[in-house]
């Protein structure tokens, strides 16, 4: 891991964000990008208006000083910090920086008191997280540490998660991190035997690794909702985070055959990492 991207508005969330992405600069030596958007409308940027014109500059001069203000914080002594501002608040360019940049890692802090409240319904995390191709990580309060050592990996071991799957390993070893993959089973339709979970999850880490390895780490949970089944895996295994992927601008993936992962994070008071599938 070599850069991560934190959006910044200036709000309590997004100081929970970049805090933990200064721990994790730290503890990996990473170049920290800090992004705020700066909302101008098109009008005011291109005005050939004299006195629009000023007011433009004034706003971003006003901007850049609150900016840099915002980024004096004692915690960040010691971390390698880059400041970019972007003059249209466009929560998809945030990918574009990230690319640009080539950064493995975007963090962003969520609002709402009782969890992800309207995270996955037209928020700006909703968007940067549909449109980003690297893992985002979502926080909601101040983390005291960013060890990560036991993580909950959401998989309905379908072919089309081994994408997020490989990536997400790839991030949690370098983290040296203990990770539980966990399948909810759910009553009625949706049920299936462990005879047919199994033949699933052989088929699936035979094409992800070729090999079987990892077999002993998978666990299956009965429960009535996906989101209960993991959150309540998470909360008895003491995980730090929750993984879950992505369908990209699909929304999260309708991973277990149709269950919604948003709820997994609108309900969880762990952080939660999204994956691109």
């Amino acid at each position: 891991m070599k850069k991560i991207i934190v959006p910044i508005d200036f709000s309590e969330h997004s100081e929970y964000a970049l805090k933990t992405a200064a721990k994790l600069s730290k503890k990996y030596h990473t170049e920290l990008l800090a992004l705020h958007m700066l909302e101008m409308s098109d009008i005011m940027l291109s005005a050939s208006d004299g006195l629009q014109n000023q007011k433009a500059v004034y706003f971003l001069q006003l901007a850049e000083k609150k900016f840099k203000d915002f980024l004096k914080k004692d915690y960040l002594e010691g971390v390698h910090v880059t400041p970019i501002i972007k003059h249209f608040k466009v929560f998809s360019e945030v990918n574009d920086v990230a690319l640009k940049n080539d950064a493995d890692l975007i963090i962003m802090g969520s609002h709402g008191t009782s969890g992800l409240k309207e995270l996955f319904v037209g928020s700006n995390t909703e968007r940067v997280v549909r449109n980003a191709e690297i893992p985002v990580l979502v926080v909601k309060n101040d983390l005291l540490n960013v060890n990560f050592d036991v993580v909950t990996l959401a998989c309905d071991f379908s072919e089309e998660n081994i994408r997020s799957y490989l990536n997400a390993m790839s991030l949690f070893n370098k983290m040296d991190s203990k990770v539980y993959m966990v399948y909810v089973n759910l009553p009625n339709d949706k049920f299936k035997s462990s005879l047919e979970i199994e033949k699933k999850v052989v088929n699936f880490f035979a094409k992800a690794d070729g090999n079987l390895d990892k077999m002993d780490d998978v666990h299956y949970v009965s429960d009535y909702t996906v989101e209960d089944g993991v959150l309540n895996f998470s909360n008895k295994t003491g995980a730090d985070l929750i993984a879950v992927p992505t369908h990209g601008k699909k929304g999260l993936a309708h991973f277990f055959e149709g269950s919604i992962g948003e709820d997994v994070a609108n309900h969880s008071t762990l952080p939660v990492i999204t994956f691109k599938i």
